[in-house]
């Protein structure tokens, strides 16, 4: 336990130190151009938890990881044609989104909120760990979607997976605040189940695929999960888009927080970091023009929570949440490969991010994978002398440029 500890605090306090150093330079110029006031994740919670009175030992998962019966559907197979999105509104066959036509997969809706109060079960009390996390995803259509996520108990800093226990998992489709139930799963032993969505078997999972009675359709939505005995919940957003869809992806520590090490102190002290100045504001812009956001980490897993809160607390557009798959974390090169993994499992789904965020030759390697524009790489007081990415030193300097880019909705 005391090494474990040890390897936790060493993995987050040491995370800037042991991986990449700022290197001073000159600052890159912005080709990005044309705006719109930023739309960011402000609903509330309101309500009453309304209570599921179906029986907890049946549903409609199947096995230890949990499906719908109904599904028989072969899985999905072949390569998915790759696409990309030009950010002024070209999408990959080299046509405009003209006649005032919205650029296909441009976020146009404000982003719901999906704070619904989810379900509960018969006998349900408070969580025994708030470390459980569910993990976010992007489908296109055609693509099998899978329900992942991780149950722990014990806290900081035992996280030990819950392995064999039942699952109760609950949809907000469309994240319009109606619950309905999808199925119950039960969580892995370790290495029964076979990688889904570059997640391995560590144990405690929950993989459950969604058949083709409860398809998730276009657009966003929100899955509850509450594991018995433990009353441990997860939560994970799916969002159904089309190949091209227009999004960007930012790292979080030492991008968007006031330095690398920063939610290391503050999660001892129970705290939530600061932002860097106008970085919410900047990112907004870029999710008022319809691009979605994604926020992908290399934080250890069981920060998830946390840097969800981080998101919304701070005022950054609501997206997807990636952190790593293991306890750790991951610094240097472990975390370079970690992202360009993430960035491939992205392009076989036909999806390219149209700008990229983050601080550290960690970045800039796995950025250059992606093979987007360098003017379209923004580092954060960091100097990508290897690849050329464009350096900035103040989130403002973006603030004119994304101002003028077009709008996506109306192109």
């Amino acid at each position: 336990m005391r090494a474990r500890h040890l390897t936790l605090l060493s993995s987050l306090l040491f995370a800037g130190a042991c991986s990449d150093d700022n290197r001073p330079g000159d600052s890159g110029q912005l080709s990005a151009t044309g705006a719109s006031s930023p739309t960011t994740d402000t609903a509330g919670s309101s309500g009453d938890a309304p209570t599921t009175t179906a029986d907890p030992q049946t549903g409609s998962g199947t096995g230890t990881s949990g499906q719908d019966p109904t599904d028989t559907s072969p899985p999905t197979t072949g390569d998915v044609t790759t696409a990309s999105t030009d950010p002024t509104g070209t999408t990959s066959n080299g046509t405009t989104g003209g006649g005032g036509d919205p650029v296909p997969g441009a976020l146009c809706d404000p982003v719901p909120a999906c704070d619904a109060v989810p379900p509960t079960i018969p006998g349900q009390g408070a969580e025994e760990s708030e470390l459980s996390r569910g993990r976010d995803m992007f489908y296109v259509d055609g693509e099998d979607q899978w329900v992942i996520a991780k149950f722990t108990k014990w806290g900081f800093p035992a996280d030990k997976d819950i392995e064999g226990v039942p699952v109760h998992l609950f949809l907000d489709r469309g994240c319009a605040g109606k619950w309905e139930d999808l199925g119950i799963a039960v969580t892995t032993v370790e290495g029964e189940h076979p990688a889904v969505e570059g997640v391995d078997d560590t144990g405690g999972r929950v993989y459950y695929k969604i058949g083709p009675s409860k398809k998730l359709g276009p657009g966003r939505h929100r899955v509850h999960m509450v594991i018995e005995e433990y009353w441990n919940t997860a939560d994970a957003i799916i969002d159904i888009v089309p190949q091209g869809a227009p999004f960007f992806v930012s790292d979080v520590d030492g991008t968007l927080t006031t330095s690398e090490n920063a939610e290391a102190w503050d999660f001892l002290l129970g705290t939530m970091p600061d932002a860097n100045p106008f970085a919410a504001e900047a990112l907004s812009l870029l999710a008022s023009k319809g691009y979605r956001a994604f926020y992908i980490t290399a934080r250890p897993e069981w920060l998830d929570r946390r840097t969800r809160e981080f998101v919304k607390l701070r005022g950054f557009p609501a997206g997807l949440v990636h952190t790593t798959t293991i306890y750790e974390g991951a610094t240097g090169g472990p975390a370079a490969a970690y992202k360009t993994g993430e960035f491939a499992m992205l392009k076989a789904k036909g999806l390219v991010p149209a700008f990229l965020f983050g601080n550290k030759d960690s970045d800039a390697t796995a950025f250059e994978s992606t093979m987007i524009p360098t003017d379209h790489r923004f580092f954060y007081q960091f100097t990508d002398a290897v690849y050329g990415g464009t350096r900035i030193d103040s989130y403002q300097e973006l603030l004119a440029p994304f101002e003028a880019l077009p709008d996506l909705c109306n192109p």
